[in-house]
């Protein structure tokens, strides 16, 4: 009797899924153990992929759990790759499940760059599978019913989950298999075919007949709403349909049975006559409707056989009244069923390949919590930079220490030395041309990648509109422009990161410029710097004096406080903290990550300590300062000032400032050429990901093309065509004006022989037609008075009135002896094409002939002045 529904699976085209995960993983992941692990776990994730979908699957629970092992890691790398269009692109595609498709078209299918989409038709698969198998369940024996059961169960929940996600994962509209309707329908179809598995074993078992009862009328509830939900939609196979009424009336039937024997057994013998009655009723419609879908010959011999006992015995012994069926009492329901819940891992064989891998918001968190650190210790580290150039130009100001070592006024002082000697080690000012000369190169190589990328974008975007315009509603995919936004965006920070590192060029090369000589002085021997700044009168005076060895002291002080601020900045930098452990803990107590709050935290805990020694320093040297310029005075007063001391000491500053500004420059370019090697990298990293997206949008592109052509070849493909106007004649005779629109050409013939250039026909006149078209069927129409003549050079053409001599059309209009050609079905009074009346298979119509035209065939016309035209017979 028992006929279960199972689901056919859905078929998936072939994804390399490898490829795209091993290049996140190689731009997002340092090199090293760790990263070609999570390469191999890429391929391991691909190769289940094909043994989950690639290939037919048995009807086994093997199978079933290598589809649930790729769905529970379908769901475990969710949170670590973010797949999207614009990151992550893989393209999945799938067909419809219950669309069988067209000789030309194919069956429905829908690509889609989501893991969501992905998710949801495994899931489907999952499900569909499990009905297969528990539709192959042998239902004799207790092992085999509590499988049905429970894979029944399974896959109504696959497809309850489905109908609670499918829009929220897809953000679109789904193929008709998934979508909430079907899905939600067939998900009652499992629960009411596990509820039937329930009804079978409780019979099995020979339970109580009120309980079975009420087992089978909730079944039969189930088929009936499932029936109702697809009474009037076109989603599922249509022998699924018969099932369900079946499916409905014989669970009732059996309700109504069971019910009849516990009414037998509470002495209510009409009850029970009642209830026997509708049930063979029931199984009578399914008998005769459904007869081709399920046998119920057994169940309709069966309440047959105890409808007659009871009839029997009632009219011999008990002569109960028969109440009505709508006075019996319902039969309750006792639902033993319920969809089981998606709760992942599915698989009880589940281990994550990506187990080691940190999930894609701690990630974000990480990379978040790096860039505030950066920022706290780049501000810290150019509050200091900052602070010592503010020093170095003051004590330039004041040609200091200079102006205390120079004591002979003839020497060069030993800081100047020095100086010159530091500047002179590291190449001097080779060092800054070559460095200057780098920039431009490294600037252009920076440039050229980011337009390829932009130019990349830009085409495939082109293409995209192109396309859109071509088949408007009907290119259904998100359109490049709005796709590329966080790309365009990307690519716009980028040319204004670009933009400022050319003005900060510039700004070097001016300062370059403006101290270019000085610092070639520097690079001078000492016989040669010496020689450069001027001679002044001896200091000697000042040397031991209170004031001379205060500003020494000062400035070793100040020495001290730079000296300290170069250990600290190395401290900064070398603090390193590793807070995926806390991302990590944090995600897995609260479910989510307060990135924020804990990355001020740890960054104060972690870099309070050496902000407030930068603090100090800073506060520090500015007292410093403040007591050098104090001194600086004083010293001032005491020396001797004049001409050639004024000149010598600006020199000296000038020398002083040169260093200060030779070790900027240096260090900026060096910043710079660096600058500009990360941000290559970055770029390429850029442009990778544009090549990527554009590759996998051409992929799509084609795909939705193919589509679209096959939907196309599907659909009708042949417009009316309007009949010409030599086939519009109405039926009075009359023929339509000369139509403007012009013939088509003849039919080619190849290399076959044609017939000559046919004469200038006739001009016949209104009145000739409308005569011979009176003339007697057997006399010949009466010749023209005068033959048509060509007309003379510069002759007006024929009046608009005068009627056309034959049907128009084809440039080779007929006449006797040649059948002519025409593309389209001709009157009946002539078609050179039609069979003879004698070889027609029925008996053919009669044949009314057009005025002004010729009987076929017919002897010459009387006042054509050229000779009969030879036949050319058509090969």
């Amino acid at each position: 009797m028992t006929n279960f529904i199972s689901v056919q699976l859905k078929k998936a085209s072939e994804v390399d899924l490898a490829k795209p995960l091993c290049k996140f993983i190689q731009q997002s992941y340092p090199g090293g153990d760790a990263q070609a692990e999570h390469c191999r776990a890429a391929e391991e994730l691909s190769k289940l992929r094909k043994s989950a979908l690639g290939r037919p699957l048995d009807k086994h629970e093997s199978a079933l759990e290598t589809v649930l092992r790729y769905y529970d890691q379908l769901c475990a790398i969710e949170p670590k790759f973010p797949f999207s269009e614009n990151q992550v692109c893989v393209t999945f595609t799938w067909k419809d499940a219950f669309d069988k498709g067209s000789l030309f078209g194919g069956s429905a299918k829908l690509a889609l760059a989501s893991l969501g989409y992905e998710k949801t038709c495994v899931l489907f698969n999952c499900g569909a599978l499990a009905s297969q198998i528990a539709a192959e369940q042998n239902l004799d024996n207790d092992e085999g019913l509590k499988a049905a059961a429970k894979h029944y169960q399974f896959a109504s929940g696959a497809f309850q989950h489905i109908k609670d996600t499918v829009l929220s994962a897809l953000n679109r509209e789904p193929t008709v298999d998934i979508s909430p309707d079907t899905v939600g329908t067939l998900s009652l179809i499992m629960l009411a075919q596990a509820q039937e598995v329930f009804f079978l074993k409780a019979t099995r078992d020979k339970m109580k007949d009120g309980i079975i009862a009420k087992l089978a009328n909730q079944a039969a509830d189930y088929y009936g709403d499932a029936y109702k939900q697809c009474q009037y939609k076109d989603t599922l196979p249509k022998e699924v349909f018969p099932v369900l009424a079946a499916k409905h009336c014989i669970m009732q039937a059996n309700a109504e049975y069971h019910q009849s024997i516990l009414a037998k057994q509470q002495k209510k013998f009409g009850e029970e006559i009642g209830r026997l009655q509708h049930a063979a009723d029931l199984v009578k419609t399914v008998a005769s409707r459904y007869d081709e879908y399920i046998n119920v010959k057994d169940l309709v011999d069966k309440i047959n056989r105890a409808l007659t006992a009871a009839k029997k015995d009632n009219d011999f012994i008990y002569h109960d009244r028969v109440p009505d069926l709508k006075d019996l009492e319902s039969i309750g329901k006792a639902s033993l069923v319920k969809s089981t819940p998606v709760v992942v891992p599915l698989s009880q064989k589940f281990t994550d390949l990506f187990e080691k891998m940190v999930p894609l918001q701690v990630q974000q968190s990480v990379s978040v919590y790096n860039q505030r650190k950066a920022d706290l210790v780049n501000r810290s580290i150019a509050q200091m930079r900052e602070a010592t150039n503010l020093a170095n130009g003051v004590l330039a100001s004041l040609n200091l220490p200079a102006a205390i070592e120079d004591v002979s006024g003839d020497t060069v002082p030993q800081s100047i030395l020095n100086k010159s000697k530091s500047v002179i080690e590291q190449g001097g000012i080779q060092t800054v041309d070559q460095l200057i000369k780098d920039l431009p190169e490294l600037l252009q190589r920076n440039k050229e990648i980011l337009d390829e990328s932009l130019r990349l974008l830009d085409e495939e975007e082109t293409t995209d509109n192109d396309l859109r315009t071509k088949f408007k509603e009907r290119w259904q995919r998100t359109p490049s422009n709005e796709l590329y936004k966080p790309l365009r965006a990307e690519g716009a920070s980028y040319h204004n990161i670009l933009s400022k590192a050319v003005q900060a060029d510039g700004q070097v090369k001016e300062r370059y410029q403006a101290h270019r000589d000085t610092i070639a002085l520097l690079c001078k021997p000492e016989s040669e710097l010496n020689a450069a700044i001027p001679s002044a009168n001896p200091a000697k005076t000042l040397q031991g004096s209170e004031v001379v060895n205060v500003l020494k002291t000062l400035l070793a002080n100040l020495d001290e406080v730079k000296k300290e601020r170069e250990q600290l900045e190395n401290d900064l930098k070398s603090v390193n903290f590793d807070m995926t452990s806390k991302f990590l803990t944090a995600l897995a107590q609260d479910g989510a990550i307060n990135e924020e709050a804990i990355s001020v935290t740890e960054l104060d805990r972690i870099y309070g300590s050496y902000t407030q020694k930068v603090q100090e320093s800073l506060k520090k040297q500015e007292e410093l300062l403040k007591n050098i310029q104090n001194a600086h005075q004083d010293f001032s007063k005491m020396k001797q000032s004049n001409n050639e001391s004024n000149l010598r000491e600006e020199v000296l500053k000038n020398l002083a400032v040169a260093n200060d500004n030779f070790v900027e420059l240096v260090a900026n370019l060096k910043e710079g050429t660096k600058f500009y090697n990360e941000l290559t990298e970055f770029l390429l990293k850029f442009q990778n990901k544009c090549s990527d997206i554009v590759f996998a949008r051409k992929t799509e592109r084609d795909e939705l093309l193919k589509d679209l052509q096959q939907s196309i070849a599907r659909e009708p493909s042949a417009p009316s065509i309007p009949l010409p106007t030599y086939q519009t004649t109405s039926a009075g005779g009359s023929k339509p004006a000369a139509s403007s629109t012009p013939t088509p050409a003849p039919r080619t013939m190849g290399t076959k022989p044609q017939p000559p250039a046919r004469p200038p026909p006739p001009v016949i006149s209104a009145a000739s037609s409308s005569s011979s078209a009176s003339a007697p069927s057997g006399t010949a129409a009466a010749p023209a008075a005068a033959p048509a003549a060509a007309p003379a050079p510069g002759a007006s053409a024929p009046a608009a009135s005068t009627a056309p001599p034959q049907a128009q059309g084809p440039p080779y209009p007929t006449y006797p002896g040649y059948p002519g050609y025409c593309p389209m079905p001709m009157p009946l009074a002539y078609n050179s094409y039609m069979y003879g009346q004698y070889n027609l298979p029925y008996a053919p119509a009669p044949v009314f002939q057009n005025p002004g035209q010729a009987p076929y065939p017919a002897p010459q016309q009387p006042g054509y002045p050229f000779p009969q035209q030879p036949f050319y017979p058509q090969q």
